[in-house]
C-alpha cells in the first residue's frame, strides 16, 4: 500500500528460518522481488526506506575517492607500514599519533579515542555535514558525479539543477559587485574610501570576505546573467531582482533588488553563497523601495532560509574547540570586526533573532558559545531570549561583559582595543543563571520575597528548557544561590511549576553510545563472527547458509550488523567488501566495522574460530529451551499423557542436536 506522503510500505511475511534483508539495495526492490513464493508466516513489518543517492553511486564515490587523499587535507599523514599511514588524531588532542588510515580498506581508526569510519564519516565529523552533504561535498571536490534515486523523497532532478543553477548564478553576482567594489571610476574609488576610512576596515579583508558594491543605476548584472544563459526559472526566483509574475524576463523587466549598497556575501556552512545582505549607504537612490533600511537581506530563495543559517559558521565551525567556543555576536560587521582582529569563531544571525535551527547547527561542531551582544536594552533582550533556546539545544551559554561598562559594543571595543579586549571580556563572563538572575533583578540584596518569587517564576521558565535532569539540578542550585533564598523551597516551587505546565512531558535526553572496546571480536559470539566475515569471503558465505536468523542475538550492534550483512550475501549475492559501506546505517556501525577491520588476523585458524562461533550460537540458542522442557517434564509427574510424550520427543531432539552440532562446509 501507499501512504498520502508517497511512502510504500510493505508489510513482508517471511518464515523464521529466512532472514529479512533490508539495506538499501533490498529496500529499492518490491516485496516480491525480495522473498520467493514459499516464504509463509510474518515475522516482520518492514518499512521501505528508499535513500536519495543511489547505492551504487556511493559505492563509486568510495571506490574512486582515496581514504589518504580525503584524510591528508586534515592531518599530516606520514607512512606506517603496507598500506596504513598514521597521524595526529584530529577528534582529540594527543602528542603520540594514534590515528591510523588504512588506504585498502578505505577506513580511518584512532586507537586513542576510539574514532573510525570510512571517507563519508570522516567528512561528517570533521566538516560538520550531514550524510548526503558530505558526500556531495566529497564528489564535487574530487570531480565524481552522483545519481540520485528518482521519486526518493528526495529533490526531484529538476528542483537539484534549479538549486545547482542559483548556486551558480550567486557566484556570478558576487564576482559582480566584487569587480563593482573594485572598479576604477567615482563609485569604486568612494565605496573603497568608505570601507577604510568610515566603517575601518582593511582592504585584505574586503578581498578575504569578497565584499562587494551594487551599483546605483544598472542593468548591466541582468544582461551579464542572462547572456551566461542562466535560466528564466532561476533568475525569478534568485531574489536578486524583482520581477512580475507574467513579465518575460529581459533585462528592461528585471529590477535590481540592490543598487547603491554595500554587498556582504552570504554563505552556508559549506562555504557556498546562497544571499547577500547589503549596507545603506549615502549613493543608495531616493526611490530604493527599501531606502530606510539600513540593512536589507536577500529574500528567502530555494537555497536560503535565513532562520537555517549563521553568518561566518563555513569559517567559524573549522575554528572551534577546546576554549575555543563560537562567540555570538549581533549582526556581520561585528563578526568581520572580530575576524580582523584574530577572533575566529565570531557568528551573527542574519538580521533576526536567534532560531532553534541556528543553534541545532552550531551544536553540531561545538557545544560552548560566548553570546557578545551590545550592553544596551535592545542588546540584553536578545540575549535573555537566547538563553532559554540555547538550553533546550544543549548548549553550554555564557555571557561577555565589560566591568564598569556602561555600554558595550563589540565592533567599537575591538577596534579600539583589539584582540586584548576580549580576554579582558572573558575575564568577566557571567555563566547563563548569573546572566539571567542580573538582567531580571539587577539588586538582588534590595529585592522583597515578592519580588524574589516572581523573578523565580520567570527563571523557572528558563531552567525548565534544560536538555537533562542533571543540568536542571545544577541551576537550581545556583539560583538558589544567586536569590539568597534556601536551595529546598526553590526545588519544591519548581517542581510544581513543571506540573503545572501544559505538555510538560519533556523526552529523556539522549545518551552517548559505548565506545566500541579494544578487543570487540573477542567479547561475544556474534562480534567473533562478524570479524571473521569482515576478513574472510568464505566464512562469510558459508554462514549465509548454515547459520540461522534465529540463532542470532540482534539486541546488539554486532548482532544487528552480522544478521544484516549475511542477508545480503544469502539473498543478493555479495560483490565484495567495496559494498559494505552500504550495510552500516549509523555511526556505532562504521565505528564497529573499522574497528574490527583494523584488527588484522594473524596464522590462526580461521575456520576452527568460525567452527566454535556457530557452535556457541547453537548451544545459547537450544540449552534454555532443553531447560524449559525439563521443568515442564518434572512438572507432569508420571502421568503418561500424550503431552508428556510430545515433551520427551522434543527432548530428546534437543539432545540429540546438542551432542552433535553443526560443523561449517567453508570452501577452499
Amino acid at each position: 500500500m501507499t501512504d498520502p506522503a508517497g511512502t510504500e510500505k510493505f508489510n513482508l511475511k517471511v518464515s523464521v528460518h529466512h532472514r529479512v534483508s533490508i539495506i538499501p539495495s533490498v529496500r529499492r526492490r518490491s516485496a516480491a522481488a525480495l522473498f520467493d513464493s514459499e516464504t509463509a508466516p510474518a515475522r516482520a513489518n518492514c518499512l521501505v526506506d528508499v535513500p536519495v543517492i543511489k547505492a551504487s553511486s556511493l559505492r563509486d564515490l568510495k571506490l574512486r575517492v582515496n581514504i589518504h587523499d580525503v584524510v591528508a587535507r586534515t592531518v599530516a599523514l606520514k607512512k606506517a607500514g603496507g598500506s596504513r599511514f598514521k597521524g595526529l588524531c584530529p577528534f582529540h588532542a594527543e602528542k603520540t599519533p594514534s590515528f591510523h588510515v588504512s588506504t585498502d580498506k578505505g577506513f580511518y581508526k584512532c586507537f586513542g579515542c576510539g574514532k573510525a569510519g570510512d571517507i563519508l564519516s570522516f567528512v561528517m565529523e570533521t566538516e560538520g555535514l550531514q550524510f548526503t552533504e558530505a558526500a556531495e561535498t566529497l564528489a564535487k571536490r574530487f570531480g565524481v558525479e552522483l545519481e540520485f534515486e528518482e521519486g526518493s523523497g528526495g529533490p526531484s532532478r529538476e528542483e537539484r539543477s534549479l538549486r545547482q543553477e542559483i548556486f551558480d548564478l550567486h557566484d556570478a553576482a558576487a564576482d559582480y559587485y566584487r569587480q563593482a567594489f573594485l572598479a576604477p571610476n567615482a563609485h569604486g574609488a568612494w565605496i573603497r574610501d568608505y570601507w577604510v576610512k568610515n566603517r575601518k576596515f582593511t582592504l585584505e579583508l574586503a578581498e578575504e570576505f569578497k565584499i562587494g558594491f551594487a551599483p546605483v543605476e544598472d542593468r548591466a548584472l541582468a544582461e551579464a546573467l542572462i547572456k551566461r544563459r542562466f535560466s528564466d526559472e532561476s533568475l525569478r526566483q534568485c531574489g536578486l531582482f524583482f520581477v512580475r509574475d507574467n513579465a518575460p524576463v529581459t533585462s528592461a523587466t528585471m529590477r535590481p533588488r540592490f543598487r547603491g549598497r554595500l554587498m556582504i556575501p552570504i554563505r552556508d556552512h559549506q562555504g557556498r553563497v546562497v544571499a547577500f545582505t547589503a549596507r545603506q549607504l549615502e549613493l543608495t537612490p531616493q526611490d530604493d523601495p527599501a531606502r530606510e533600511a539600513k540593512y536589507v537581506n536577500s529574500p528567502e530563495t530555494p537555497i536560503f532560509t535565513k532562520s537555517n543559517l549563521l553568518f561566518n559558521l563555513d569559517r567559524a565551525r573549522t575554528a572551534v574547540g577546546d576554549g575555543k567556543p563560537f562567540v555570538l555576536v549581533e549582526g556581520q560587521l561585528d563578526a568581520l570586526r572580530c575576524w580582523s582582529v584574530g577572533l575566529k569563531t565570531a557568528v551573527a544571525p542574519q538580521g533576526t533573532s536567534i532560531t532553534d535551527g541556528q543553534l541545532l547547527l552550531m551544536r553540531r561542531y561545538h557545544p560552548q558559545v560566548e553570546c557578545f551582544f551590545d550592553s544596551d536594552s535592545a542588546g540584553q533582550k536578545a540575549a535573555l531570549r537566547f538563553l532559554p533556546l540555547a538550553l533546550k539545544a544543549g548548549i553550554e551559554a555564557r555571557f561577555l561583559v565589560l566591568a564598569g561598562a556602561e555600554k558595550l559594543d563589540p565592533d567599537l571595543l575591538f577596534l579600539e582595543r583589539g584582540l586584548a579586549a576580549y580576554d579582558e571580556v572573558r575575564r568577566g563572563a557571567l555563566g547563563a543563571m548569573e546572566f539571567a538572575v542580573r538582567s531580571l533583578l539587577p539588586d538582588v540584596g534590595a529585592a522583597g520575597a515578592e519580588q524574589k518569587s516572581r523573578t523565580a517564576q520567570a527563571l523557572f521558565e528558563i531552567v525548565a528548557q534544560a536538555d537533562s535532569d542533571v543540568a536542571r539540578a545544577g541551576f537550581l542550585t545556583e539560583l538558589a544561590a544567586l536569590l539568597r533564598l534556601p536551595s529546598a523551597a526553590l526545588e519544591r516551587d519548581f517542581a510544581v511549576h513543571v506540573r503545572r505546565q501544559a505538555g510538560g512531558a519533556r523526552p529523556p535526553a539522549a545518551t552517548a553510545p559505548a565506545p566500541v572496546s579494544a578487543d570487540a571480536h573477542t567479547q561475544g559470539s556474534e562480534e567473533h563472527l562478524l570479524y571473521l566475515c569482515l576478513h574472510d569471503e568464505p566464512t562469510l558465505h558459508a554462514l549465509a547458509t548454515q547459520l540461522p536468523h534465529e540463532w542470532i542475538d540482534t539486541t546488539t550492534l554486532a548482532g544487528q550488523l552480522l544478521d544484516r550483512l549475511l542477508a545480503e550475501v544469502q539473498h543478493n549475492g555479495w560483490p565484495g567488501r567495496e559494498a559494505l559501506d552500504q550495510l552500516l546505517e549509523s555511526q556505532e556501525e562504521k565505528a564497529l566495522a573499522a574497528h574490527l577491520l583494523f584488527e588484522t588476523p594473524g596464522d590462526e585458524d580461521l575456520a576452527k574460530f568460525a567452527n566454535e562461533g556457530l557452535r556457541a550460537l547453537h548451544r545459547r540458542h537450544h540449552e534454555p529451551r532443553l531447560r524449559q522442557i525439563e521443568l515442564e517434564i518434572a512438572s507432569q509427574g508420571t502421568n503418561g499423557d500424550a503431552h508428556l510424550f510430545s515433551l520427551l520427543k522434543q527432548r530428546a531432539d534437543i539432545l540429540r542436536q546438542l551432542q552433535n552440532p553443526p560443523r561449517l562446509v567453508i570452501a577452499s
